[in-house]
């Protein structure tokens, strides 16, 4: 490169033209970085002061070099300035104020300029060869791209993708997977950033979404739209689910997948390293979908618990190991599977937890309601199961179960109501001794026994509470099944989260709770202008 600029014309424009060849990128870039050295070269020798331009004709390979000059009344730098007389002997009809050329003579390249001018050129070159990467790949992130292993650093892979270098991450590879240098490799591009040092392409073979592009090139008709993958949950390497379902009727979304004797899937899973796949038919009915998802598991029954955004699955005693899988991963697959935390069970813990409920419950009311064993059993095989429920239910409902008439339902419910005051005042009586302000109780929603709680937690006055955000205040507990399993901490929320309080109810507490800082400040206004 250094004898670039000392080269005849047809010299200079062949080496632009290879430089560019090579490089991927345009020809007039590279005339440029030329055209940039040139002028550095020159100011080193006229003087960096000088406005100094380079041209190279394109087609000629012509060089040009002048240096522009202010026409001025008055000369102060004597290095971009000239008097009018000394412009119209550059330029005859100069006026004040224009800008003229004056040529200078084509420099000889020293050692020292040649390597600068060098330098010079590869920069350019290099930042435009990085740009042209970043603009090719920004916008295939999600496309799955073949590349050849060029080396592993401290445990990531790079890619050589032809015209850039993609990174596979020790996180984003298959686990136990080993690839050598030279090995073909295809992988998912993930994420496409433009930084400092060029364009870093993050590629994956872990991420679930490389298993639903590798199913879309061997499945037709997912590649077409008439099967799609509703949901993938992947433990890269080992096992994986997917939820597929048809736009078709004629077509069997599993068995499509599957292929003849089972050629599709195992294309997906010799890529994958053997990670075997169960394929699930999709269905809008949650109670179904968690039952396929499940598979190979059999299961007794699902209750979904749509407030606690939490589902409860029992099995047969001999599927518990089964449907939890070797350390919790058919569940983990499911609950990702699914988005819902699911918490699995047997016939005998769920026989037993029903009991245990049923005999609590029915305490709960023989002591409160001050009713014999019989009638508290009835009521909750009817399925009550709260005091509010008893208080506020229609008199009839309560009427029509069997033995019981109006009058005794009536007096059921006065004992209900009594009951649910004795409680508030317990309660009431508690939060005072806590210390918490009767200011409290007078905002929207609040129940005493939700102000102890708050009392509990260190907020006793209306400042506390209006220092809180909505979500310290309501944001429901979610169960993470996985941290409850390996013994971790419990589920975080809210300080009110076991009330169901919903995030409007919370932000008309909190702006209740505030509303006395907008009156002292009103206050303190009208104090000011009087």
């Amino acid at each position: 490169m250094s004898n670039a600029i000392s080269a005849n014309k047809a010299e200079l424009l062949a080496i632009a033209d290879a430089v560019a060849r090579e490089k991927l990128i345009d020809k007039a870039i590279v005339l440029e970085a030329m055209e940039d050295a040139i002028q550095r070269a020159a100011r080193a020798r006229y003087g960096a002061e000088n406005d100094i331009r380079a041209k190279i004709d394109p087609n000629s390979g012509d060089m040009r070099l002048w240096r522009v000059v202010e026409v001025v009344e008055e000369v102060d730098d004597y290095f971009k300035q000239v008097s009018l007389k000394d412009g119209q002997k550059l330029q005859p009809g100069a006026a004040l104020g224009d800008f003229i050329v004056d040529p200078l003579p084509p420099i000889e390249f020293g050692r020292i300029a040649a390597q600068a001018a060098k330098q010079v050129i590869f920069q350019k070159v290099r930042d435009a060869e990085r740009e042209r990467q970043y603009e090719e790949f920004k916008d295939r992130a999600g496309e799955i791209i073949t590349g050849v292993v060029k080396r592993v650093e401290f445990g990531h892979v790079v890619v050589d993708l032809g015209r850039a270098e993609g990174v596979i991450r020790r996180d984003q590879q298959i686990p136990r997977e080993v690839l050598r240098i030279n090995d073909r490799v295809r992988a998912l591009i993930m994420n496409v950033r433009r930084e400092n040092r060029g364009p870093q392409i993050f590629l994956s073979r872990a991420h679930p979404d490389f298993m639903k592009k590798l199913f879309a090139q061997e499945v037709p008709e997912i590649y077409d739209g008439v099967i799609e993958i509703k949901a993938c949950a992947r433990d890269p390497g080992s096992r994986a689910k997917i939820g597929v379902i048809s736009h078709d009727g004629s077509i069997d979304p599993v068995g499509a997948c599957v292929g003849m004797k089972g050629s599709r899937v195992q294309a997906v899973v010799q890529e994958l390293q053997g990670e075997k796949i169960d394929i699930i038919p999709w269905s809008t009915d949650m109670a179904t979908f968690v039952v396929n998802a499940l598979q190979p598991a059999t299961v007794s029954r699902v209750l979904i618990d749509e407030e606690e955004e939490r589902i409860e699955v029992v099995v047969p005693d001999d599927q518990l190991s089964l449907a939890i899988g070797r350390r919790g991963q058919n569940v983990r697959l499911a609950s990702i599977l699914t988005a819902s935390a699911i918490d699995i069970m047997t016939e005998t813990d769920s026989s037993e937890k029903r009991q245990r409920d049923f005999i609590e419950k029915s305490e709960m009311f023989q002591q409160e309601l001050d009713v014999d064993e019989t009638l508290a059993q009835l009521l909750v095989a009817e399925g009550f199961g709260a005091m509010e429920e008893v208080a506020y239910v229609g008199t009839e409902e309560l009427a029509a179960i069997e033995g019981l008439d109006e009058e005794i339902a009536a007096e059921l419910q006065s004992r209900a109501q009594e009951a649910l005051d004795r409680r508030e005042a317990a309660a009431r009586d508690e939060r005072r001794a806590l210390g918490v302000e009767d200011a409290l109780a007078e905002l929207p929603h609040l129940t005493e026994a939700m102000l102890v709680t708050l009392g509990k937690a260190g907020i006793k006055t209306l400042d506390d509470l209006a220092d809180l955000a909505t979500d310290e205040l309501v944001e429901r507990k979610r169960r993470d099944d996985r941290r409850a399993r390996s013994g971790g901490e419990g589920p975080k929320g809210g300080v009110l989260a076991d009330y169901a309080l919903s995030e409007e109810q919370g932000n008309e507490i909190i702006m209740a709770a505030r509303a006395h800082w907008f009156a002292d400040e009103e206050t303190a206004d009208a104090g000011t202008s009087a």
